[in-house]
């Protein structure tokens, strides 16, 4: 019920603030003879808005496309077979098929749960989950562009993802031995059907599943990136700069408020870089990691979705142990980028 209640609402917010956009675009006399439009504090938040949400897009456009074609044409059984039985390999294995595997956070719940329904040690699933969504091609290029001038956060980034979802999944390894996946099973995601007999029908019935798929995904990532866009440059424009600038003088405050920031705008990892990129005058190397590595892993729809999947004592340890990880290893990371 909550998790239906966010989504609408989320849905119905991008659908006022895409029409705001298209005001603006369409009809610029109309901006231009309205008084307070003309102020200069609008005038930032405009061009702010607009310039994170059109950067943001062309990135969530390939990730989806890339998704759609890897969740139709790639069986589940593959990815199986690469988790070697070592633990320790199994883990590093599982933190880097997301190289291969380049699924988004939005799309990353209902694939881990089919994986580990069908065999996949829960380990390496969580793993799969928590670093699926930063360590991928994609994501990369989103993060090296948006941090152009510095790209060591590119770097850090993929390295401190790898480094928290391997701990947390050995954790897990080592203390869950219950299986904490609700009973009775939950539904499967829904899936169009597509029944055609030829063999040229059945690939076509494919490509209809894909672009079903990635229309669907690429508007659900959309709208959480516009909400994004939106408070991020509602912070930037309108909160007073000493209380932006009290909250990065602090080293584990600024972490922990980028931490909760990420968690609360849900923003697609696609897209999150040039949020994150528009703090980086004001708050440091190890916030912006903060940031860009606890939010993929979790907020608010992933956390939505993970209690539709697991028991809610697991998703709070689980809650626990990546907060815990991503705030120590950012504020190391932090030290050393500084």
């Amino acid at each position: 019920m909550l998790s239906l209640l966010f989504r609408y609402t989320m849905t119905l917010i991008a659908i006022v603030l895409f029409s705001f956009i298209i005001v603006m675009f369409m009809n610029p006399d109309l901006m231009r003879n309205t008084p307070w439009m003309n102020d200069p504090n609008v005038q930032t938040f405009k061009a702010m808005f607009i310039g994170i949400t059109l950067q943001a897009f062309p990135f969530i456009l390939l990730g989806v496309i890339l998704s759609s074609l890897l969740q139709v044409f790639v069986p589940d059984s593959f990815v199986q077979r690469l988790i070697p039985r070592n633990p320790f390999l199994g883990a590093i294995v599982a933190s880097g098929l997301g190289i291969i595997f380049p699924i988004c956070e939005c799309g990353m719940v209902p694939v881990a749960r089919r994986l580990i329904r069908k065999g996949f040690p829960l380990y390496a699933g969580i793993i799969f989950l928590l670093a699926g969504p930063i360590i991928n091609p994609v994501v990369y290029s989103a993060t090296f562009m948006a941090f152009r001038s510095n790209p060591s956060i590119a770097y850090s980034r993929m390295l401190l993802a790898f480094v928290v979802a391997t701990i947390a999944g050995l954790i897990i390894y080592k203390w869950i031995r219950a299986n904490p996946m609700k009973d009775p099973i939950v539904a499967q995601e829904h899936r169009h059907s597509y029944e055609i007999s030829t063999e040229n029908g059945v690939i076509r019935s494919k490509f209809l599943q894909t672009f079903d798929h990635a229309a669907s995904e690429f508007f659900d990532m959309g709208k959480y990136l516009i909400f994004g866009a939106f408070i991020t440059a509602i912070l930037q424009t309108f909160v007073p700069r000493r209380i932006i600038i009290d909250i990065a003088a602090s080293d584990w405050g600024s972490n922990l408020f980028m931490m909760s920031f990420a968690y609360i705008l849900s923003i697609c990892s696609t897209a999150d870089a040039f949020v994150a990129s528009s703090f980086a005058a004001t708050f440091s190397a190890g916030s912006l990691l903060a940031f860009l590595v606890f939010g993929p892993m979790l907020d608010v729809k992933s956390t939505l979705m993970l209690l539709s999947v697991f028991r809610a004592k697991f998703v709070l340890k689980l809650t626990l142990i990546v907060a815990t990880l991503v705030a120590l290893s950012s504020y190391i990371a932090g030290i050393i980028l500084e």
